[in-house]
Parts: structure tokens; sequence; C-alpha cells
């Protein structure tokens, strides 16, 4: 399951993630904003990040103007590793090296095919399980 979180700068690219979603069959909960009234980022990353960070939801994706605010947000969460992404190496290169478990996606600066081909990567990369990786990822967490 996905966790979704947006502010209303992140609404209308949320709508493209929950139809790529869709037509995935990939089951997600959205854990807000529901349209593009004015609202605080923080309350919805972190929202999506407490339901990732407890195991409810197997990854996150979150999304406000620029991404940059709510990746922050949700990294405030303990056990969270969320990463802005802007292009799909970095998407690929995070899961490989960060087992990142949550995505950031800028609304105001991403086009809709980049935001599919992000995710898409993003959900089908899996961490190489290389240990420098995993020392590196526990140091995080430390």
């Amino acid at each position: 399951m996905i966790a979704l979180g947006c502010d209303h700068g992140g609404y209308d690219t949320k709508q493209v993630v929950i139809q790529y979603l869709e037509e995935k069959g990939i089951p997600y909960k959205d854990f807000g904003c529901y349209d593009k009234s004015s609202c605080d980022y923080p309350i919805f990353g972190k929202a999506a990040a407490k339901a990732v960070a407890s195991g409810e939801c197997d990854k996150g994706i979150v999304i406000c103007s620029t991404g940059i605010g709510i990746s922050i947000a949700a990294n405030k969460i303990k056990g969270v590793r969320c990463a802005l992404c802007n292009n799909s190496y970095s998407a690929k290169m995070t899961r490989l090296h960060n087992n990142a478990n949550m995505l950031a996606l800028g609304g105001n600066v991403l086009g809709k095919d980049m935001v599919v081909d992000i995710v898409d990567t993003f959900l089908h990369t899996e961490f190489s399980e290389d240990e420098r990786h995993i020392r590196r990822v526990g140091l995080l967490e430390e």
C-alpha cells in the first residue's frame, strides 16, 4: 500500500499519481489534502510518513509545489527516508542506495510524463542489499 499526501500546490500532481496507481492496480491510501484550498503541507506530509513508519503503508509519495517543504516534513518522522526526486535516475539511485521509503515530488516543477516515470521507477526499484548500502542506511537510522 502506498501512502499519499499533498498540499494545495501538489493536488493536481497527486491526481496524476492516483491515476497511475489505479491503472497499475497498486493500492494506496490518501492522507489529503482533498482539494486546492490553501493548506499546510506538514500536516499531510507527516500523516503519510507516519503511515509508512508504522508499517501501515509500504512506501509513500508526498507532493507540494516544490517538493522541498513536504520532504522536510516527512523526514521529521523516525524511520522515514524521504527523497525529493526530479528525475528517474535520482528515483532509481535513492531506492538502490538509500532504501528510501518515501518519494517527494514538486507539483510546479514536473510535467505529467516525468511524474509517471519517476513514480514508476521509484516503486519498481529494489534496494541493492549491498553491505556498504546496508551499513550507510543503518548510520542514517542512528
